[in-house]
């Protein structure tokens, strides 16, 4: 049975460059999800639980570092995940963040070499993961202009780095494995990254959706994961 599949909104506006979450949780319970941006990935403390990227799955270690490509579906699942305090820093960033034309140069040409292997799902070796974890850490600290160039130079460093592997396989057509988990919730979503900065009440996107408050605030969170304030407070974060 084809597990139900999310198109996300995610909270990038076109005036930004690329958006970054950092998260302590005790649990994944986001559902496997694909979006038009690239996303890159950092796991810490999370021995057992499961990735999905593409038809590639795979129980991972404890760090691990991995590159989404535009539209390909991913997750990651709780499994034998036990750990108390699993940490994250999610990037995502545009499809073209890089021009075509600047990627056709040859200074270029191991970034784009990486991104079009990211089609399929790149997972970084321990020792690359290890390298660049600490900046990716602190590249929240960095703002603006600095703050782009932190990432493009972790970018070159990853797509210079040794024994990378892609995930999912060459035959893996992703397209097929497009659809809508509902409607409803890529509607809700899309109200909320256009009213972010708004105040915005479970009743307002209830009647959106044609919903009383109680089976709105359950219908969102099976088909999300999460709560529809946790959603809401996770894009103003995004924005901030």
């Amino acid at each position: 049975m084809q597990k139900e599949l999310m198109k996300e909104i995610t909270p990038l506006t076109q005036g930004d460059c690329f958006t970054l979450f950092s998260r302590v949780k005790s649990k994944f319970n986001f559902p496997l999800h694909y979006h038009e941006e690239y996303e890159l990935n950092l796991i810490l403390d999370a021995p057992g639980a499961k990735r999905l990227v593409g038809d590639h799955m795979s129980e991972i270690d404890e760090h691990e570092l991995v590159l989404v490509g535009s539209n390909l579906q991913h997750g990651w699942f709780q499994n034998k995940c036990t750990s108390p305090k699993i940490r994250e820093v999610t990037i995502q960033f545009h499809k073209d963040l890089f021009d075509e034309n600047l990627l056709r140069r040859n200074q270029l040409s191991f970034i784009r070499n990486m991104f079009e292997k990211s089609s399929r799902g790149i997972l970084f070796s321990k020792e690359t993961t290890k390298q660049v974890a600490e900046r990716l850490l602190n590249l929240n600290d960095k703002h603006g202009f600095d703050s782009v160039l932190e990432l493009m130079s972790i970018l070159h460093d990853l797509s210079v780095s040794r024994n990378m592997r892609m995930l999912s396989d060459a035959s893996f057509n992703n397209a097929e494995h497009h659809f809508y988990s509902s409607r409803r919730v890529e509607k809700t979503m899309q109200y909320i990254n256009q009213n972010f900065d708004k105040v915005i009440t479970l009743a307002e996107v209830s009647k959106l959706a044609n919903m009383s408050e109680a089976a709105f605030s359950r219908f969102f969170r099976t088909k999300t994961g999460t709560t529809f304030i946790d959603s809401l407070n996770e894009i103003r974060l995004g924005h901030a």
